[in-house]
């Protein structure tokens, strides 16, 4: 690897990239596109996404075996390559695993440190939003970066067809642990993957009931999609809080993105603002869901979801 190199983390599930980590990788592409420097990839433990990695456009790719995720071990191999190659922009993706991540290598290397990253401008800065997504700054970071790109800003790249990289295996020295993640609990809730989901269709405080929520699920079902929420409907108990999209909750860009009885607070539309298409129903003209929304349907969303419901079933059949 080359130095001055610009290094991905690509955080994997099981076998695969998680979607984020690809993103990530689309940035480095774009930064690499103004600064000439080639992309690499790394990954930690599974080295079996090598060829995945090769084919979204790493030149190179970087493995290092370790054990299951623990802060402190992926912290020195991240910092132990970044000093090695002397690389000028380490990116992860915007998940729990990679903002620890990136603070911590970043205060090992002395490094500027930018979360949520949304896009990049033509002199090499970094675009976030600030204030629950009511305001953007642009912030430089040096030299030296850490970056972590917020999932469905940069969108998930191209794949190029099998593409031949350099797979070179890494070696970092282990050092004693500080804090070991001896088990994790997984929450008792069907499992929901909104980050992944090409349709989503969520529901707001204006499906009324638990009862009328019912038809957010059987649209959900019907399109292939996924049960999002905004937070009224996860206080009032009608979805488990793993569904939520927003600020609090979930950042979400999928191709479509239905919103049912939702009214558009800023701290949902921060969440869901890079979909693809934008359908809302709200019986309110004046709700802030119709700015961002490409359709808009004012009505009653119980009267509504029925119809809707009826002509996707009268098309499938």
């Amino acid at each position: 690897m080359e130095k001055q190199s610009i290094l991905v983390y690509l955080e994997t599930a099981g076998t695969q990239v998680v979607k984020v980590s690809l993103e990530a990788l689309n940035a480095a592409r774009k930064l690499s596109a103004q600064n000439g420097r080639p992309v690499a990839a790394v990954l930690i433990g599974d080295a079996s996404a090598a060829d995945t990695a090769a084919s979204y456009g790493a030149s190179q790719v970087l493995t290092v075996a370790a054990g299951e995720y623990q802060a402190d071990r992926y912290t020195d191999i991240l910092t132990a390559l970044c000093e090695r190659y002397d690389v000028s922009c380490l990116l992860l993706g915007s998940t729990r695993d990679g903002k620890e991540l990136a603070a911590r290598v970043a205060a090992r290397l002395g490094a500027g440190c930018v979360s949520d990253a949304m896009s990049l401008t033509e002199e090499g800065a970094w675009v976030r939003s600030i204030y629950g997504g009511s305001l953007q700054e642009t912030v430089s970071a040096g030299e030296k970066a850490v970056v972590t790109v917020r999932s469905g800003t940069f969108g998930k790249p191209e794949q190029d067809g099998p593409a031949a990289a350099a797979v070179t295996e890494e070696t970092v020295e282990d050092t004693a642990l500080r804090a070991v993640i001896k088990e994790a609990v997984q929450e008792l809730s069907e499992s929901v993957n909104l980050e992944d989901a090409e349709v989503i269709v969520a529901g707001g405080r204006g499906m009324g009931s638990a009862e009328n929520f019912q038809m957010v699920r059987q649209l959900a079902e019907l399109l292939g999609g996924v049960v999002g929420a905004s937070r009224p409907a996860i206080e009032d108990g009608w979805v488990p809080r793993n569904h939520q999209v927003g600020q609090s909750g979930k950042i979400v860009a999928p191709k479509l993105y239905i919103a049912c009885g939702i009214s558009g607070a800023m701290q949902h539309v921060s969440g869901m603002s890079g979909s693809g298409y934008i359908v809302a129903i709200n019986k309110d003209e004046d709700a802030p869901i119709f700015d961002v929304a490409d359709v808009g349907i004012v009505g009653n969303v119980t009267e509504i979801l029925p119809l809707m419901i009826e002509e996707i079933k009268a098309r499938k059949s």
